[in-house]
């Protein structure tokens, strides 16, 4: 196991528990959840750092999630108006 493994191992823990941590928090709150296209997105950028070993891949996704993630975010502005 070489060191970018471990540190695409590392990563993918740390996402799962910081989810972990706002699935949790957002039960206990009267807040928004989490849009199906923030999910898309947060899929596509956990999906770019599982392929990251082929960077051309590993960057269009992540690429992908954070188009997705500022369409959502743009959405979520223009209902508030």
């Amino acid at each position: 196991m070489n060191i970018s493994m471990v540190y695409i191992s590392v990563s993918i823990v740390v996402l799962a528990f910081v989810g972990l941590l706002v699935f949790l928090a957002g039960r206990r709150r009267d807040e928004k959840r989490i849009t199906p296209l923030a999910s898309l997105a947060f899929g596509f950028v956990l999906a770019g750092i599982v392929f990251g070993d082929d960077r051309v891949i590993g960057y269009g996704l992540m690429g992908m999630g954070v188009i997705l993630a500022v369409v959502d975010i743009v959405n979520r502005s223009r209902q508030g108006r």
